[in-house]
């Protein structure tokens, strides 16, 4: 079933979602609510961001009229920001945040920290009914969890597009990172399902890993579902900047930072998660 859930590179759940047994309930947030706003803050390799240089296809504006509040939903790493560039790219209309990162608003997103229907969509690493409750509709931006830990522990080692130090990983015997992908874990386990099965609104899927294979059909059913009309053109010149400053480039490290037993855990952790969302989204071919 997960390459079943590959296959949909991103699917719209509000019909289906309603014929699904919910067993994920808001209660269960408490359990590991105390890891939510974890930071470790590690120094590590951070390239410095400067003034944003960043050649838009064209001049960003709000939505005028403001339409729906929708969320751009994911766990830390899950390339929340860059989806947020290309979709700037492709639309002309900013994108909010529920956070006021000041880096990120000097350097390509003036509508930080705007969470209302004047922007396209809105950034949020949050769950729990509170963080759902003011959104109409959500992008859940969905990432295998071990890419997303490990991009999460370079952004907080060296910051948006910059990179934990090796050193860091093997800090106290390794225990630090250990305990790090511990956390994160329970975590993106608890963000993913929290949206999935609570969320009220209509939800489309978009699966990271996919974004990445298929830019372009990714954006198009994105702005089908924000219900914002494909001007080819800036579609045509997202493609061609889409790497942008914000995906962070690959490095190699000379080890690997999982374990076996890591890497049991996250397996099972991914197949619990990529299940549940092939079952809401196709039920009748379980």
């Amino acid at each position: 079933y997960i390459a079943g859930v590959l296959i949909l590179s991103a699917v719209s759940l509000h019909e289906s979602r309603n014929a699904a047994t919910k067993t994920y309930s808001d209660s269960s947030q408490q359990q590991i609510s105390k890891f939510k706003g974890f930071e470790y803050g590690l120094p590590g390799f951070r390239p410095p961001l400067r003034r944003s240089k960043i050649n838009w296809c064209s001049e960003l504006r709000y939505l005028d009229p403001p339409g729906e509040l929708v969320a751009l939903a994911s766990f830390p790493g899950s390339g929340n920001t860059w989806l947020r560039y290309l979709l700037q790219q492709a639309t002309g209309i900013y994108t909010g945040s529920v956070y006021k990162d000041y880096g990120l608003l000097k350097n390509g997103f003036p509508a930080e920290n705007v969470c209302n229907g004047s922007v396209l969509a809105v950034k949020t690493h949050e769950w729990g009914s509170k963080a759902r409750s003011k959104f109409s509709k959500t992008i859940l931006l969905v990432r295998a969890p071990g890419p997303a830990i490990q991009a999460e522990f370079n952004r907080q080692s060296g910051g948006h597009i910059g990179f934990a130090s090796p050193d860091r990983y093997k800090k106290t015997k390794g225990r630090y990172w250990q305990q790090f992908v511990a956390d994160k874990i329970r975590g993106w386990q608890q963000m993913n399902l929290d949206w999935l099965y609570n969320f009220t609104g209509p939800t489309h899927v978009v699966f990271y890993e996919q974004l990445v294979g298929n830019v372009e059909h990714t954006l198009r059913t994105v702005m089908r579902f924000v219900e914002v009309p494909v001007d080819e053109e800036l579609l045509r010149c997202a493609l061609e900047r889409r790497e942008g400053i914000y995906r962070r480039k690959k490095r190699v490290l000379n080890f690997d930072p999982f374990s076996a037993r890591m890497k049991a855990e996250l397996e099972a952790v991914q197949e619990r998660v990529f299940a549940a969302i092939y079952n809401i989204a196709a039920p009748a071919t379980r």
